[in-house]
């Protein structure tokens, strides 16, 4: 059954079913990021989901999707030390607003426009464009899936947003990076997915369903 929103309960769901996808898949984030940057990727978003979930718990069940992104961004944003921890809490933040302006439920229309803005956000933080082999390699086409997905319930939406998220994340294996740790390593972070990427789109991913294993989904299609 398909919903036009999600609600409070459904949105802590989907964010329990992206920190078990964090936990699954801790290791090959780790090993991605010693061999594209500086190795603590995996255990800082790993960090940042058990955080959250420590936060979470303390929060009433009935709690709406706002309160649960917010929540999301205050771990993030508080707790996550680097790079990687700021700019998914900026993500998180501009998801909760999108949530409490769009009222009780979260629409897809709030989706793309929190994930618009919080790519926005990133963009300006951090300097980075599509194809500098970031994160914001996988949020670009996400947002643009999300944005183009119209009237579609949330789920559908997501999953299209999951799509984009992937093709982004295996077209960071052949780009060099501009930014971050990876651009000191040259050709030699060359053929890596960038791990950032990756985590955004284990974020949209989720939302389907947990993600056990990286594999699958960092391999070339076509």
């Amino acid at each position: 059954m398909t919903t036009a929103a999600f609600d409070g309960p459904q949105t802590r769901e989907w964010i329990r079913r992206f920190a078990d996808s964090v936990y699954a898949t801790e290791a090959e984030l780790t090993s991605l990021d010693q061999r594209a940057g500086d190795g603590d990727f995996g255990t800082n978003l790993a960090t940042g989901v058990r955080a959250a979930g420590l936060l979470l718990d303390r929060t009433d069940e009935s709690a709406g999707p706002a309160e649960t992104l917010g929540t999301m961004a205050t771990a993030f944003l508080d707790e996550i030390g680097g790079t990687s921890g700021p700019l998914f809490g900026l993500l998180f933040q501009a998801l909760s607003r999108a949530a409490a302006d769009s009222g009780p439920g979260l629409t897809t229309a709030a989706l793309a426009d929190g994930t618009t803005q919080g790519l926005a956000a990133i963009r300006r933080v951090g300097d980075a464009s599509p194809g500098d082999k970031t994160l914001v390699d996988a949020l670009d086409p996400a947002a643009g899936a999300l944005r183009a997905a119209g009237t579609a319930p949330p789920a559908t939406a997501l999953a299209t947003a999951a799509d984009g998220a992937w093709r982004g994340v295996r077209d960071t294996a052949s780009l060099s990076a501009r930014m971050g740790r990876a651009s000191y390593l040259g050709e030699r972070a060359t053929g890596i997915p960038d791990p950032g990427a990756v985590g955004i789109a284990l974020f949209f991913a989720s939302a389907a369903g947990t993600v056990p294993a990286l594999g699958p989904h960092l391999r070339p299609t076509g």
